[in-house]
């Protein structure tokens, strides 16, 4: 008939490497390397991302300050009041 469903062409030049899913090892290395690599990541994106943050939380905790100093009554007001 013909050839089965995966070998219908012979192609020359690309070679295949594959690992068995039996014989990889799934977390393999997970706090000898990953650890430290978590580590080197933080300390060399945290001095660019931690100034906005600092900035953004510094200014939200002024705003909310200031609306409620703003949104205060006045107890001078309402002295005569009976």
């Amino acid at each position: 008939m013909g050839k089965e469903f995966g070998n219908l062409a012979k192609i020359n030049g690309i070679a295949y490497f594959r690992l068995s899913p039996y014989e990889q090892k799934a977390f393999k290395g997970m706090i000898t390397e990953s650890v430290p690599n978590l580590i080197r990541r933080f300390q060399g994106s945290v001095f660019r991302v931690a100034p906005f943050f600092m900035f953004s939380y510094l200014l939200i905790s002024w705003s909310k300050e200031q609306n409620e100093a703003i949104s205060r009554k006045n107890p001078k007001d309402y002295e005569n009041d009976v």
